[in-house]
């Protein structure tokens, strides 16, 4: 029964209900109606009886007679006179068949007496309501039946139920219309709801409950349903996204994987050619000996140089602790120039000051990037290619801007240049000893330091790098710094600052090694502090940066 009971629709159940609760209703009123019409039509026949019986017995009228000479009876009524002994003595009119059951017995006739009540007709066609009183006739007592015939009351109330039957047909029919419409609307957003959840199911993400009055039940879960609805969403796509994000990776990381075993081979087959050759006496001479020597060495200088760049790499991945200090750009922005004036005397290399920014990261690392981006400019571009170096202050952050006026990016080079390994022209990145690592290394600098690293083609020709990095906090600019003009610093200019002679002093080729030597103690630096940090008893030997919790991750091209 509980399971049939459980395989009925709700609209149904619903339905079921209202409709068993309006019968039950209109049986209710109907039967009470009924009884309540019917008593106070016995009332009204029972207070004539009365009234009759008090005529007759006030004026004297009833004698003990067979014949009908002796009384005038109206004709809704009958009677009997009996005797004490319950012997009737007297009738009127002449007893038939619809004449009246009336006690015989005294003690009966006795108990009733004064109270009317119902009998059947000797038929049993129809009915009676009697009334029975005691008189005294002759000086001796009588019992006077006075009997009132039914049939109008019985009529009435027969009428009376017919009719609450079929107006509770009619009611019960127009609650049930009104039930079916009032429980579809009703029950119509739950329709909604399922077909909403179903073409979710489906992997429609995007459905949605429409909305409704919040102050209803269906409204209130409408809602609901829509917050989770939302949270789901929200869940498979953060999902998607990292299902992605994960096959993307791998992809990077076969790519990386391949183009490192890829720039590696080149060297190493160098050597071993270099070596077998030597060793089978393929050269005698002595100059020759020197020169492959100093191959094998160059060949193995290129790839110590792309090992440390990888393991640089590797370490920023693992968002390796930073020496937070303070730095200040403008500094190191002269430095780079002046080195760079150094190496490529025929360049016309300018610096443009618009402020002096002071940041806080490791100096190493920040001079890294400004040598990258400057050593980028001047691989990429024709000789003789004019370079400027710009440095300002712009809102909170400090912007260093490397801009040239070479042939530019096309928008899928300026998409992947921050990619590792990724050459614009890699004949020319080749015959300059580039990796394709550098851009890649100021990206992941940029992002170490909170800050973020990008490309833009400049109006006419060329390409401007920049790259932002968070100011430190007292060395935010007022309003008045950001609106001073900018000073551009010559290229036969004098620049006075910290490292300025220094950098003068190198060479073409010195230069260059030095600051691949600076980047290698920066590297070796930056571990051994990390090691210092570990031992000093911190849970993972990092040093928060002072502006937060920090960096945050930059959006750079990939």
């Amino acid at each position: 029964m509980g399971n049939v009971f459980d395989r009925v629709s709700l609209r149904a159940k619903l339905v079921a209900a209202v409709l068993g609760i309006v019968a039950a209703s209109m049986t209710a009123i109907s039967v009470s109606s009924v009884a309540a019409m019917q008593g106070y039509l016995l009332n009204r026949v029972d207070d004539d009886l009365r009234a009759f019986a008090n005529t007759l017995i006030e004026r004297r009228q009833v004698q003990v007679t067979t014949s009908a000479n002796g009384v005038l009876l109206p004709s809704p009524y009958v009677f009997e006179i009996r005797a004490a002994d319950g012997r009737l003595e007297s009738a009127y009119p002449e007893p038939d068949g619809a004449w009246p059951k009336v006690p015989s017995e005294p003690a009966e006739l006795k108990a009733r007496e004064h109270q009317p009540f119902t009998v059947d007709s000797v038929s049993g066609m129809t009915r009676w309501r009697l009334l029975i009183e005691t008189v005294d006739i002759a000086e001796r007592k009588y019992f006077l039946v006075i009997g009132a015939n039914l049939n109008h009351v019985d009529n009435t109330v027969d009428r009376l139920s017919h009719l609450s039957l079929l107006i509770g047909l009619v009611v019960l029919g127009a609650a049930a219309l009104v039930a079916i419409g009032a429980v579809w609307a009703s029950l119509r957003p739950l329709g909604e709801i399922e077909r909403t959840a179903t073409a979710i199911a489906a992997g429609d993400l995007s459905r949605r409950v429409p909305d409704r009055d919040p102050r209803t039940e269906v409204g209130r879960l409408a809602r609901v349903l829509n917050m989770m609805f939302n949270q789901i969403e929200t869940a498979f796509r953060a999902r998607e996204r990292s299902e992605e994000a994960a096959r993307s990776s791998e992809e990077r990381m076969r790519r990386f994987v391949a183009d490192a075993s890829h720039e590696l081979r080149s060297p190493l087959t160098s050597i071993r050619g270099f070596a077998e050759l030597h060793r089978h006496g393929g050269i005698s001479d002595t100059r020759e000996v020197a020169s492959v020597m100093r191959r094998i060495e160059d060949e193995a200088s290129r790839m110590g140089l792309l090992v440390e760049d990888l393991l640089l790499l590797a370490r920023l991945d693992q968002q390796r602790p930073i020496d937070w200090r303070p730095v200040d750009v403008l500094d190191l922005a002269a430095d780079t120039v002046v080195a760079a004036r150094a190496t490529a005397p025929d360049r016309r290399i300018e610096l443009v000051v618009g402020g002096a920014p002071v940041v806080l990261g490791d100096e190493g690392r920040l001079r890294q990037v400004l040598d990258n981006l400057v050593r980028n400019a001047l691989i990429h571009t024709p000789a003789g290619t004019p370079v400027e170096v710009r440095v300002r202050a712009e809102a909170n952050d400090a912007l260093l801007e490397v801009a040239d006026e070479g042939p530019g990016l096309d928008p899928e080079q300026a998409e992947r240049v921050f990619e590792r390994f990724y050459r614009a022209d890699s004949a020319r990145s080749r015959r300059h000893g580039s990796t394709g690592l550098g851009l890649a290394i100021v990206a992941a600098l940029a992002a170490a330091h909170g800050g973020r690293a990008g490309v833009a083609n400049t109006p006419s020709t060329g390409a401007i790098f920049w790259v932002r990095l968070p100011l430190a906090p007292e060395g935010r600019p007022s309003a008045e710094a950001d609106s001073s003009p900018h000073e551009v610093v010559p290229d036969d200019g004098a620049v006075t600052l910290s490292r300025a002679d220094e950098a003068t002093r190198d060479s073409d080729a010195s230069a260059g090694a030095d600051v691949r030597e600076a980047d290698r103690t920066a590297g070796d630096d930056d571990q051994a502090h990390h090691d210092d940090s570990a031992r000093d008893g911190g849970s993972d030997g990092r040093r928060e940066p002072p502006w937060g919790a920090g960096p945050a991750k930059p959006t750079v091209p990939s």
